[in-house]
């Protein structure tokens, strides 16, 4: 079983940042992929940002020049640096990793919430 344990957020005003961060532990062979998503009340989850083992990442559109994800391999921890944060990023952040042992499996983080208002 793989553990996720989230840190890192909180309250904000607008345009301040905060850095988000998800650190896997447990069995654990290789990790692929590992990422963020979040969901605010009344909407589905979507897709914030992804890394892969690789360093090739992928945000959403409406983080684009605001967000960046990265990953430290040695301690399997993926961040998410969010900056001139906007009330509409309000939403419970959720880490996403997609990590082998016996095989490859998704595991979810129990989420952060992040709230962006004056």
């Amino acid at each position: 079983q793989v553990q996720l344990a989230e840190s890192g957020g909180g309250l904000v005003q607008p345009g301040g940042s905060l850095r988000l961060s998800c650190a896997a532990s447990g069995r654990i062979r290789s990790i692929a992929d590992m990422g963020w998503y979040r969901q605010a009340p009344g909407k589905q989850r979507e897709l914030v940002a992804t890394i892969t083992s690789g360093g090739s990442t992928e945000y959403a559109d409406s983080v684009k020049g605001r967000f960046t994800v990265s990953r430290d391999n040695a301690k399997n921890t993926v961040y998410l640096q969010m900056n001139s944060l906007k009330p509409e990023d309000t939403a419970v952040y959720h880490c996403h990793v997609r990590a082998r042992w016996l095989s490859m499996s998704d595991y979810w983080g129990q989420g952060t919430q992040v709230t962006v208002s004056s």
